[in-house]
């Protein structure tokens, strides 16, 4: 039975791309540089094209904070690791715009969250030739015949519901994280009151008036406390409550020794053990990235309570040790009925709730329904790269997908330079490329 026998356009066949990048956030666009560097080296110029369902560039557009700064050096850009000579690197950036001595005046390793984005969006541009902005793709298909798979075909619509398809012989999935809404929440998606922290910025806007909104900030990491301390100067009437189920906010552990664990060697180390003992060592360095704030954001916090406290005046609170058991809109309002340690049940009514609950990262299963009977269940190659089973030519590509192999770096910037390196040298090594310069 043939799977997608060639598809062809009105002139003939459609031009088979050699890489085709899903998503094109930071770690696809590491991996356009490191492709046209690789390929540069050995004088090939492969074909490839990316696909992003946001019209434009940006990245995490919904928490572009005016207060927020990145938690991890500018050294750690997309390509200083690999190549600190490159055109592409964030000093570079400043140079070209003009900052670069009022960037050192600073003195800090760290630029606010708003000027990295501009970065990125600075790089982006220069391979704006090769991403086809506001398309999302809805499926990636086999394509060949009887037990030969020979290319891939992505499926994509755009924003007035058009199908687009092209083919490839190699895909990189780099799509992100999904919002996670916990179960009681899922029945909201259509209110103005309740939203995920990923479009805080544009929703926050639209939730309706009320002279002193009380509002409900739903976990405790960095993205709650972030959101929380936002709301201060956003909306300063506001009462602003900080619900979750811990003891208390506790502060990233970013200290040196510990910081290695995001280095390149460590992925080597981590891939190479057995599964149980990866598991076990990543949950022994969970407090770098999971349900934490930085130490600052805690003091920060902390001192506007306890001011709070000497002027009588308990504007804004944390409720540690509490579940959301239920919630419910109204036409003034959301109620929730809120459970704490001792099992005591509360009913509390916010103007508007924010969902700082994280990201799920599984969202590749209906992207790949058609390929799950040619993958082999639960493998991935140091190189990030699906392993397939006999007959199956074309080569899948992970980036963001494979904590569980490759550490707690892989859904982090810290990683993406050497992944993109990788990615693209496996390309440019083990695939036939047809487009050559």
């Amino acid at each position: 039975m043939d799977r997608h026998p060639d598809t062809r356009g009105h002139d003939g066949p459609e031009p088979v791309h050699d890489v085709i990048g899903i998503g094109f956030g930071p770690s696809n666009l590491a991996l356009a540089i490191a492709l046209d560097e690789a390929g540069g080296r050995r004088s090939l110029r492969p074909r490839v094209r990316f696909i992003e369902r946001q019209p434009e560039f940006v990245w995490h557009g919904g928490m572009l904070l005016p207060d927020s700064g990145m938690q991890i050096s500018f050294l750690k850009d997309l390509v200083t690791l690999r190549d600190p000579t490159s055109p592409f690197t964030f000093v570079n950036y400043l140079h070209v715009h003009g900052r670069l001595i009022d960037y050192i005046n600073r003195k800090s390793f760290y630029p606010s969250r708003i000027e990295f984005n501009d970065y990125l969006r600075w790089v982006a541009a220069r391979f704006a030739d090769r991403c086809d902005y506001g398309r999302t793709v809805v499926a990636v298909e086999p394509e060949g015949s009887g037990d030969v798979i020979r290319h891939l075909v992505v499926k994509a619509v755009d924003v007035e519901g058009r199908e687009h398809r092209r083919r490839t012989r190699a895909v990189v999935l780099a799509t992100g994280g999904e919002p996670r809404i916990p179960p009681m929440f899922t029945g909201f998606r259509d209110s103005r009151r309740v939203f995920h922290s990923s479009g805080y910025l544009r929703r926050i806007a639209d939730v309706p008036e009320a002279p002193s909104p009380r509002i409900a900030v739903i976990g405790a990491g960095q993205t709650a406390a972030e959101i929380f301390l936002d709301l201060q100067t956003r909306l300063p009437q506001a009462r602003v409550e900080m619900i979750f189920r811990g003891q208390a906010l506790k502060p990233a552990d970013d200290s040196p020794f510990v910081n290695e664990i995001f280095n390149p060697d460590f992925t080597d180390f981590l891939y190479r053990r057995p599964a149980a003992q990866r598991r076990s060592i990543i949950d022994e360095f969970r407090t770098t990235n999971y349900s934490v704030v930085d130490g600052d954001l805690i003091a920060r916090i902390y001192d506007l309570l306890y001011q709070q406290k000497v002027l009588g005046d308990p504007q804004h609170a944390l409720h540690p040790r509490t579940t959301v058991a239920s919630a419910r809109e109204h036409v003034d309002g959301v109620s929730l009925d809120l459970v704490d340690v001792t099992g005591a049940v509360r009913q509390a009514r916010y103007d508007a709730v924010v969902l700082a609950t994280g990201y799920r990262r599984d969202g590749l299963d209906s992207l790949m329904t058609d390929l799950k009977p040619y993958l082999v269940e639960g493998a991935i190659d140091r190189d990030y790269r699906l392993r397939t089973k006999a007959g199956f030519e074309p080569a899948i590509y992970l980036q963001g997908f494979s904590e569980p192999t490759h550490g707690l770096s892989d859904t982090l910037l810290s990683v993406l330079v050497m992944r993109g390196a990788e990615i693209a040298e496996s390309l440019l090594t083990n695939r036939p490329l047809h487009a050559t310069a």
